[in-house]
């Protein structure tokens, strides 16, 4: 099951999308083209699975992380939980 995602900006400078997760949804194998940013809107179970193996943690809403361009990974909702999060691009 794919995550579902809505472009809210898509700009020069930035690319910013909405991110909804259904228990077991996933984004699919992907690599970040751009520097980015994540801010959860809701608390969440989350697994990534990398090139180097797999993490599972936990977000609270309002928590954020940044990652450098070249990240790969997929990203799974492992909550019982409908997850939602914001993916800010930089582009520059």
């Amino acid at each position: 099951m794919e995550a579902e995602n809505i472009r809210r900006e898509d700009n020069a400078e930035v690319r910013i999308t909405e991110w909804r997760f259904a228990p077991g949804a996933a984004t699919g194998y992907h690599r970040h083209e751009f520097d980015y940013v994540v801010v959860y809107v809701t608390a969440a179970k989350i697994r990534a699975v990398g090139p180097d193996g797999e993490v599972t943690f936990e977000m609270a809403p309002g928590q954020c992380y940044f990652r450098k361009a070249g990240v790969e990974h997929d990203v799974i909702n492992a909550g019982a939980a409908s997850v939602t999060f914001i993916e800010i691009e930089l582009k520059r």
